[in-house]
């Protein structure tokens, strides 16, 4: 069994081995969670391992890479999964935790999590990225709007564009307010140019990606959402149905089920939120926005109309996940007729 510990201040990690039954125990070690030195000890040829248990965490992607460049048998492990099992254990130390991960992988009780591409990962980062940057710069206007009406000052419905000359006229006769004001506009205005840079480089990638221009053929999926299906799925083949994709990104009802007693519930919301909040702004634009009429569409306003507007969009959600899926394996592009979806 291998302990790993990290440098001084820095977050807990743990790899765990397995040896393959009947070869004898094997000796504890403390190591640090960097590539080099778990790599030291694991690739030692004295050892044979059966399965590696990785817990997922901020420096998983970063180990899981290294360990299965190396052809280790490595496995990420779901945290909270794994939370679930060794919460029974009274007395919570690294080497009790070490043992009862190892015991996880010994007898197969543990749920992978898949560890997305390089590639991915660098995706991902331009799109949370981007997230991060249109949060605080709405921030930044919601500020301003709210501490100029401390003093009466109103915004008032203006665009993007002309929201900084509509500040800069309200405090035109308040040079003290206006020497407040004046950093958070320079402020928004970076925040917004670096947006426009992020999101330029973000339409370049969707137009070069022959995946996410057939993605795109699904009324109200844009760029954003096209290219944010593709880094959350990465890798297609891991799902055996298409339908199991709404399940994984927690857009289906959860149960409570127990003799008896069998409740649904609202839906799980596990999985990736970002994802989630995509595939919901998708549905909604089609639902509200597109004007072309579609299948899709029919069997979404059918369900507004008996369930509510609220559950009809999640149920497009799921359902448009489930459908990009299908593209994405097929190769094919949006159907906008039942017999055409048919054939």
């Amino acid at each position: 069994m291998v302990r790993t510990l990290p440098r001084s201040g820095g977050r807990k990690g743990r790899a765990i081995r397995k040896r393959e039954a009947g070869s004898g125990s094997l000796p504890q070690l403390a190591v640090r969670s960097e590539p080099d030195a778990l790599l030291a000890v694991l690739t030692n040829r004295i050892y044979h391992f059966k399965r590696i248990g990785l817990e997922a965490g901020p420096l998983s992607q970063w180990l899981f890479s290294a360990l299965a460049e190396a052809e280790l048998p490595v496995i990420c492990v779901e945290t909270r999964h794994m939370r679930a099992v060794l919460k029974a254990q009274i007395n919570k130390t690294d080497r009790n935790d070490a043992r009862g991960i190892a015991q996880m992988m010994r007898v197969g009780l543990y749920r992978p999590v898949h560890v997305k591409t390089l590639r991915s990962q660098k995706l991902r980062m331009l799109l949370t990225h981007r997230k991060l940057l249109q949060s605080k710069a709405i921030a930044v206007d919601n500020d301003l709007r709210g501490t100029l009406r401390n003093f009466g000052l109103k915004v008032g419905m203006v665009g993007t564009a002309k929201f900084e000359a509509r500040i800069r006229e309200l405090v035109e006769n308040l040079p003290d307010l206006a020497v407040l004001v004046e950093p958070l506009l320079v402020v928004r205005r970076v925040l917004r140019e670096q947006i426009g840079i992020l999101h330029r480089r973000l339409l370049a990638i969707v137009r070069d990606d022959e995946v996410c221009r057939r993605l795109m053929t699904v009324p109200g999926v844009g760029p954003v959402v096209a290219l944010t299906y593709r880094t959350t799925v990465d890798v297609p083949a891991r799902f055996r149905k298409s339908k199991s994709v709404g399940a994984v990104f927690g857009l289906t009802c959860s149960r409570d089920q127990s003799g008896e007693r069998d409740r649904p519930g609202a839906i799980s919301r596990c999985g990736d939120e970002m994802m989630r909040a995509m595939l919901y702004e998708a549905a909604q634009s089609m639902l509200g926005r597109s004007s072309r009429w579609s299948w899709l569409k029919a069997w979404a306003t059918q369900i507004a109309k008996r369930r509510g507007m609220k559950r009809a969009i999640v149920a497009l959600a799921r359902r448009l996940a489930v459908i990009m899926h299908r593209i994405w394996v097929d190769g094919t592009e949006f159907r906008w007729t039942r017999e055409a979806a048919a054939a």
